[in-house]
């Protein structure tokens, strides 16, 4: 996996826990570190991490390369 698709993953990650807690607590995290949720940096992070998830959407449908056996 090259470095665009684990960053990709990181931020995911990071929508999806922010995601959970805005679900199970209605606590935004990212709107709680950045100023609220109108603020500019948190918005910014909203689309970021939305277009990280755009990006890894082409990963689904991709084959991972495979090991060569030795011969």
């Amino acid at each position: 996996m090259n470095i665009f698709y684990k960053i990709c993953v990181i931020l995911i990650i990071i929508g999806g826990i922010n995601w959970g807690l805005i679900g199970l607590f209605s606590f935004d995290a990212v709107a709680w570190l950045l100023g609220g949720s109108a603020s500019l940096l948190s918005r910014a992070v909203y689309t970021v991490v939305g277009i990280a998830a755009l990006c890894a959407i082409p990963s689904l449908f991709g084959s991972e390369p495979q090991a060569r056996r030795a011969e």
